[in-house]
């Protein structure tokens, strides 16, 4: 046995593959063994109280590997587990070794090639103690061995880094020594360029010269590991159908097929899987995995970039005071936590340092500091400008990721740098200068910029140096098109471009590009290009629906055009956007402050706050953008409606939101704050709603209100200066305890006309409303309680108020348990020609055909009912043709009708289709969620063509229907104007 065997394989494994009765005998035949062999003896104590970690690492402790290798086979062999010693003679000699072999060599070649890494030396191959624990937890021991993980991070951070760390540690034995017989990378960027293959080829590819290996391989499923780095570049969706799945990995199929049947667990289940990804693409194949553990990988600290600028700088002095033009930035902060950015930040200001330029200008936004570091590549040492030849190189540079954006590519042969003017000559010194990094593991040489980013900033200079007509790709499309693509809600993955494109329009940045190229620039085009997709935007509800406001706001930023800025946002009256970091609070104060015709805001805050771990002198920062952003309520006396919803807003925060809607110069008529978190300080909103003269709607659904937070709700409400008129608190958590306050608000307060309380568990307190509910000064018009978990005595409450309330015209009982006895009860009442109510839902309330008499009863009693719900219910057709009778009664006035979901077959379709031709009245009915045939069908269109037939709106699930039945439908939406067939 070799004796290298142990320090690159390891004893532990082997002996935790012994039962525990097996591992007791070895201890035993250990005793014998050595003394047989005449070696000095483990104390007898220490081996008998050995865990199988101990005891391996005493047998290596006190023998030569070689000795205890032969110890450990002998026992092997007498307890009958010769398996192990195949399996270890396998490992020693077999592919195994000439694997780890070759991922040494790879990886330790692909290291030093690296010329990222060059770029920050201090950077050590090695594993550092927090990213070994990190990678040790993804698959502890104690997890279960079917894994998949997917590493998050920004593109950039380091995740390939920590990869080739792991590969290197793996082969090296330093890691999972006991878990993986194999780990294999997948870099994605690689796989790309494969059109079909298999899984054991692919794993075999680059090592081995045959598929010999494989038998050895999955002959332990569960000691696997496959790694896929750059995931996103493959842009699978994993959606195929499992039937197109394939589990034999000797199986020729296209590379999306193998790739997809592994993660999908269809291909090697016992398998484990790390996934390397961005977080965009992390959430959007979370499900297609089951759910896997996420893992991210944060970056730089803010001590690791201070250490980069110092290490830059020959005096260190001078990089800390780099550093903290950085640090001044938020956004350049931020992304200087990806490590090859923040040694771009650290070279372009060391050279506008020693240049004597200003780096406080260098700092101003984020497109100046990478500019100059794009330009300054290009500039040689000690020149004023470049020569002709490295703006050529420039050009054809960007004419390269111009070409790359459009394509969506990142990674370039030689035959793409060439397409664009880039010669065979010019590669050695775009990679000398690190404006493009070689890749490596492919037989042609492969090219990738630095960074997305970089790859970004040379796209937008492509637009202000040539025109998109001269690139030679036809694809490649003009500013506009970029702008119409990459300014969408949908998640783009060239997430700086547009904002890039708009900061070249800077004055200051043109005049650099001026002293660069010297030549005529395009600015004016993509001016034009800018301002007429804006406003093509501003102009269609369509393109408003799907622009992405904050991105919009990203843009403006960076281009700091004051007149621009208030053009542009002075475009929309209605916008929303999800704050998830402080740079997004930083870019919104900035464009919303300098609005004035906005009429609707809405926006939601995710992980944003947190003071606690925050410097001071951030705090004050973080509270600033705050107040510029709801300084929007005072500045802006268009702006009538308000939504905020974030379940981390602090109490500080909610201080600040509160002192503007206080502010006289408010004009804030609607108000919703959902899902927020009320804090000691939740007092100085609820004085809101007593000190704000306009504001008439408050929704605070999904929002967790205390008892004692509700307390002070009431207290606003009763207050006579509160003008509340809208009161929405849907799924606030509320109990019985609590309807003691509101029954005191609607005795007391005769200005609230609408109350929302669904998805509270009221119970019996219920009752206490009923009590106020009856009274003649309640002004209450509509109340919702659905799911409310009313009980028995809530029904005979409810039948006296709708007896006696002149005022409530619109009232949701759905989703309650609404027993036949319970329905009769409350029809008693609203068949009464007095009750007032117009509106009535009983949608999900368990009533079946039974009940139908009952609301027959309503619809023929009460000429006031317009619309009724009863969808979800168990009708059925009997229930339905009782229901048909009392519609066409003359005393019944219903407009709206809502059957949905209540089991009906087209067995009733004739009843339905006398009603449409008898009643002039009905105008809307839904019949969507049933199972109606194309002869149901048949018999309601013919009535639809009937004269009398005045309904305006059906709705139906078309595409549950046959192609001949949806063309009957479509066919009579086209003859009859009038009419609207929806589907849910």
């Amino acid at each position: 046995m070799a004796s290298s065997f142990f320090s690159e394989f390891g004893l532990l494994w082997y002996l935790e593959e012994l039962s525990r009765n097996e591992f007791n005998i070895f201890k035993e035949k250990l005793k014998q063994e050595t003394l047989h062999l005449g070696l000095q003896q483990i104390p007898w104590a220490n081996v008998k109280k050995a865990t199988r970690e101990v005891l391996a690492n005493l047998l290596v402790k006190h023998y030569k590997e070689t000795q205890a290798w032969d110890v450990t086979f002998t026992i092997f062999q007498k307890i009958n587990r010769e398996d192990l010693c195949q399996k270890a003679k396998k490992e020693c000699t077999g592919h195994t070794k000439a694997y780890r072999t070759h991922i040494k060599e790879k990886f330790s070649k692909a290291w030093f090639q690296d010329t990222v890494m060059h770029c920050y030396g201090y950077v050590d191959k090695e594993l550092t103690q927090k990213e070994r624990k990190c990678l040790e937890f993804l698959f502890a021991p104690k997890e279960p061995r079917r894994r998949t993980v997917i590493l998050t991070g920004a593109q950039g951070v380091g995740k390939t880094t920590v990869l080739a760390k792991l590969m290197l540690a793996w082969a090296e034995d330093k890691l999972y020594q006991q878990k993986f017989s194999y780990v294999f990378y997948l870099c994605c960027q690689e796989v790309r360029q494969v059109t079909a293959t298999s899984l054991a080829a692919l794993i075999c590819r680059d090592w081995s010269d045959s598929l010999a290996p494989i038998a050895e391989i999955t002959s332990e499923p569960e000691r696997l590991l496959f790694i896929l780095d750059g995931f996103e570049e493959l842009m699978y969706d994993l959606n195929e159908p499992e039937s197109d799945l394939c589990s034999d990995w000797m199986a020729q199929q296209p590379v999306q097929v193998v790739l997809s049947s592994l993660l999908r667990k269809k291909m090697l289940p016992e398998s484990s899987l790390l996934v390397a990804t961005v977080p965009s693409y992390a959430r959007f194949i979370n499900d297609r995995l089951g759910h896997p553990e996420i893992q991210t990988l944060q970056g730089f600290t803010e001590d690791e970039m201070l250490l980069s600028f110092s290490c830059m700088f020959r005096k260190g002095w001078r990089g800390v005071k780099a550093f903290h033009f950085i640090r001044s930035n938020k956004q350049l902060f931020s992304l200087c936590q990806i490590p090859v950015l923040c040694w771009a930040a650290c070279t372009c200001l060391k050279q506008e340092m020693e240049r004597g330029k200003d780096p406080v200008m260098t700092c101003r936004r984020t497109i100046s500091l990478y500019s100059s570091f794009v330009l300054n590549l290009f500039t040689p040492k000690g020149a004023r400008c470049p020569d002709e030849q490295s703006r050529v190189r420039l050009k054809g540079l960007c004419s390269l990721a111009a070409e790359g954006m459009w394509s969506n590519t990142f990674v370039f042969g030689e035959e793409d740098l060439r397409r664009n003017g880039l010669a065979d000559s010019d590669i050695p010194a775009l990679l000398d200068i690190k404006a493009l990094r070689k890749g490596g593991g492919t037989e042609n040489a492969s090219y990738t910029f630095l960074h997305l980013c970089i790859q970004e900033v040379c796209a937008a200079l492509f637009y202000f140096i040539k025109s998109h007509t001269d690139h030679p790709i036809p694809a490649v499309g003009c500013a506009e098109a970029v702008l119409a693509t990459h300014l969408k809600r949908t998640k783009a993955q060239w997430i700086f471009l547009p904002s890039f494109l708009f900061g070249l329009l800077n004055e200051k940045e043109q005049r650099k590009l001026g002293a660069f190229f010297g030549a005529h620039l395009c600015q004016e085009e993509v001016r034009q290009a800018v301002e007429q997709h804006l406003w093509d935007v501003s102009q269609s509800e369509h393109l408003r629906g799907q622009l992405n406001f904050l991105t919009l706001c990203y843009c403006l930023f960076e281009m700091e055009d004051e007149a621009f800025v208030r053009w542009a946002v002075d475009l929309f009256q209605e916008v929303s956007f999800l704050i998830t970091d402080l740079t997004d609070l930083m870019v919104l104060a900035y464009c919303l402050t300098r609005c004035s015709a906005l009429r609707k805001l809405d926006f939601s805050i995710q992980n944003v706050f947190n003071f606690s771990c925050l410097l001071p002198s951030r705090t004050c920062y973080q509270l600033l953008d705050w107040n510029n952003i709801c300084s929007v309520l005072t500045a802006n006396e268009n702006l009538g409606e308000l939504r905020v919803s974030g379940s981390n807003l602090p109490g500080l925060a909610l201080v600040t939101l509160s002192n503007h809607l206080k502010h006289p110069r408010c004009r804030l008529q609607k108000l919703k704050m959902n899902n927020v978190s009320f804090s000691a300080e939740s007092r100085f909103f609820f004085e809101v709603f007593t000190q704000s003269p306009v504001l008439k709607h408050l929704d605070l659904s999904d929002t967790r209100i205390s008892h004692d937070d509700f307390k002070l709700l009431c207290n606003a409400l009763n207050n006579p200066a509160c003008n509340i008129e809208n009161l929405l608190l849907v799924e606030c958590g509320l109990l019985e305890d609590d309807c003691e306050g509101l029954k005191e608000v609607l005795m007391r307060n005769t200005k609230l006309k609408i109350l929302d309380l669904s998805y509270n568990c009221l119970g019996n307190g219920l009752s206490l409303l009923c009590e106020a509910l009856c009274l003649p000064a309640c002004a209450l018009r509509g109340l919702g309680l659905v799911d409310c978990c009313l009980r028995e005595p809530c029904w005979e409450r409810l039948r006296d108020v709708v007896l006696v309330n002149r005022n409530l015209t619109h009232l949701d009982l759905s989703t309650n348990g609404l027993e036949d006895k319970d329905l009769n009860l409350l029809s008693e009442a609203l068949k009464q020609p007095s009750c007032y109510l117009k509106s009535l839902s009983l949608f999900n309330c368990f009533i079946t055909a039974n009940g139908c008499q009952d609301l027959a009863s309503i619809l023929t009693g009460n000429p006031n009912l317009r619309n009724l719900q009863i969808g979800h219910n168990n009708i059925e057709d009997d229930g339905v043709r009782l229901l048909c009778e009392a519609l066409l009664h003359p005393n019944c006035h219903l407009e709206n009708l809502g059957l949905d979901a209540c089991q009906l077959t087209s067995a009733c379709c004739e009843d339905l289709a006398s009603v449409l031709r008898g009643s002039r009245c009905l105008k809307e009915l839904n019949l969507a969620g049933n199972p109606l045939d194309h002869h149901g069908v048949q018999l309601l269109c013919a009535a639809l063509r009937h004269p009398e037939c005045g309904l305006q709106t059906l709705e139906l699930e078309k595409a549950e229907f046959d192609e001949e039945t949806q063309e009957l439908l479509v066919a009579e939406e086209e003859r009859n104007p009038c009419l609207t067939i929806t589907h849910q």
